[in-house]
């Protein structure tokens, strides 16, 4: 205020109008550190975690273990900073570790290449689909009529002002994707696939996926779960031309974020990808290096040329979940996957024995479509009650599914934390709890 020769905060804000000014924020009087810790501590008391009260939701953010060296490596000062050091001259060391991010995703989705992250899942949807149109140079977009409703909305979106239009396929009686209702249509842009998709069931009709593909000669976008690729084909082999999904390997639940949305594709359409390249080279005095390969976005190169005007990137999030893989490994992964669909089964095997239908099968990985003998909305708040998070509720997004319920199970839910949950929920059926 020295500066600017006024002597009052008042004087400060005298260009705003006195009728719009506020007399404060209300913000209550300064406290030392030890009290604003305590008034924290207690606050932080409410919160109930996973171990305190067990969820079986399913459709979203799922609770795995993350072991105590990911977040040693991640809070480490070279990776933890406020914005992404890209500069090459003093951060080689950043540079490698996601170049090594990129590699574990090439090797995982049988994919060329692999930028450097997307913000989320539904964002390199939203990608994926305008990518398609710059590639083919047509407006349809097909999505199943079965993925989440927040992918829809991110999806939506992103395609509004590109001219593109969204088609929904139909999913049929096993819960999967109706691949006879796309036709051959010729104005197909892109066709979006899950493996597994929404309802949790693993995608495995290889051959037809790739005879739609021939017919309409859209590109296949897959979506993946980068777990069930430790046991299952790479997309590549589905013939996926772009790959994305859900990095959150590495990444705890965090009240539903952050995490990273996995992009890859084919060579031929790398020039096409959002997001950034991390290359690996040699120096002028032949030593290994690392630089910025591509970075086709709107600060870079002409605006008519840009794929996305995406400026940044999970980079935090990516060195975990590379953390994570170089953890675990090839077997441990394998492990890993095994474990949740053997945990996913007996779950679902266990509510079947008390009355539940599985009206989809047991083709599925780790989440599973289960119809309660009970009011499923009555049902969860009874499990409430009883310190329990119940599984998601389908029929308000999908109303011919009524009374349907989405479970997802993983390793953190042991047998005990299954049989918990079981035989609270089969006295609610016998009606022995309200």
């Amino acid at each position: 205020m020295e500066e600017l020769d006024i002597d009052s905060i008042d004087k400060l804000f005298g260009d705003i109008p006195e009728k719009i000014r506020i007399k404060g924020l209300g913000i209550p009087p300064g406290k030392s550190e030890i009290d604003v810790e305590r008034e924290i501590s207690d606050t932080l008391k409410k919160n109930r975690s996973f171990n305190d009260m067990p969820s079986f939701l399913g459709g979203g953010i799922q609770p795995h273990y993350v072991p105590p060296a990911v977040r040693h490596i991640v809070s480490r000062s070279e990776f933890y900073t406020s914005y992404t050091p890209y500069q090459p001259e003093f951060s080689q060391g950043m540079l490698q570790s996601v170049f090594e991010y990129q590699s574990v995703i090439c090797e995982l989705t049988g994919m060329d290449a692999a930028n450097i992250s997307m913000y989320d899942f539904a964002t390199s949807l939203g990608e994926a689909a305008r990518m398609a149109k710059r590639i083919n140079k047509k407006d349809t977009f097909l999505i199943p009529e079965n993925i989440s409703w927040e992918k829809k909305s991110v999806l939506k979106n992103y395609v509004r002002n590109a001219g593109m239009r969204i088609k929904e396929i139909p999913y049929g009686e096993n819960g999967k994707v109706n691949l006879f209702a796309i036709g051959d249509a010729g104005d197909v842009a892109g066709i979006y696939l899950e493996n597994p998709n929404f309802f949790g069931i693993i995608e495995d009709r290889i051959d037809e996926i790739r005879e739609i593909k021939e017919k309409t000669d859209g590109l296949i976008v897959m979506g993946v779960d980068p777990l069930l690729l430790a046991i299952v084909k790479p997309p590549s082999e589905y013939g996926a031309d772009i790959v994305i999904g859900d990095g959150w390997m590495g990444n705890p639940m965090n009240f539903g974020g952050s995490r990273l949305g996995i992009f890859s594709c084919r060579k031929e359409y790398i020039r096409q990808m959002p997001g950034r390249i991390i290359g690996a080279t040699t120096d002028r005095d032949g030593k290994r290096a690392f630089c910025m390969t591509m970075q086709t976005r709107e600060q870079h190169i002409r605006r008519k040329k840009a794929t996305s005007n995406i400026c940044s990137n999970e980079a935090l999030c990516a060195i975990a979940f590379v953390a994570y893989i170089s953890l675990l490994g090839r077997n441990g992964l394998r492990s890993l996957a095994a474990t949740n669909v053997k945990n996913a089964r007996y779950a679902a095997e266990e509510l079947s024995s008390i009355g539940f239908e599985i009206p989809f099968g047991m083709t599925f990985f780790n989440e599973f479509v289960a119809i309660p003998p009970v009011n499923a909305g009555e049902l969860n708040n009874s499990l409430l009650s009883k310190n329990m998070h119940g599984a998601l509720l389908l029929g308000n997004h999908f109303p011919e599914l009524k009374n349907a319920l989405l479970y997802g199970i993983t390793e953190m839910h042991s047998r005990e934390t299954i049989n918990k949950m079981v035989e609270v929920t089969g006295k609610i059926v016998e009606g022995k709890y309200v």
